[in-house]
């Protein structure tokens, strides 16, 4: 009884330190993403979380205007590692950029001609990691905007 009773304890205390140990991992990893956003940048969402494990993608979408540019950021617990592989699709799902193309950099600067609805797809690079949190942001130069 003693042993099933120390089992029960142990579970409920895991159940209740793991959540905040990921979300305090999460939080770290986003603290390196914003990193990216000094002026003249500025980040205009919350940050797209995913916990992601082998070949799953995390999407996440967007609407850009032209006028704008836009900076989309991946975060790492380690930002040596880069292990982050984003890509930018149209909404036809036309690729139009993909760091993976440029060692998995951790962000990306473009503007767009007109209106566009767009879809940012986030993966793992797996020659890296198998498993691991996926936190992209985006943001808008602010020299734009005058």
């Amino acid at each position: 009884m003693k042993v099933k009773g120390l089992v029960i304890i142990l579970m409920v205390l895991a159940g209740l330190l793991i959540p905040g140990m990921v979300n305090g991992q999460a939080d770290a990893i986003e603290a390196n993403c914003k990193g990216y956003f000094q002026k003249p940048f500025l980040a205009t969402n919350r940050p797209y979380r995913a916990l992601v494990t082998g070949d799953e993608v995390a999407e996440f979408r967007a609407t850009l205007f032209s006028g704008t540019t836009y900076r989309v950021a991946a975060g790492s617990t380690d930002p040596e590692k880069r292990y982050v592989i984003f890509s930018v699709y149209d909404s036809e799902r036309n690729l139009l950029f993909t760091n993976s193309e440029y060692d998995n950099a951790p962000y990306w600067d473009f503007a767009v001609d007109g209106y566009m609805d767009c879809i940012i797809e986030a993966r793992l690079d797996e020659s890296v990691t198998s498993s691991g949190f996926v936190i992209l942001m985006t943001g808008i130069k602010l020299n734009d905007m005058q």
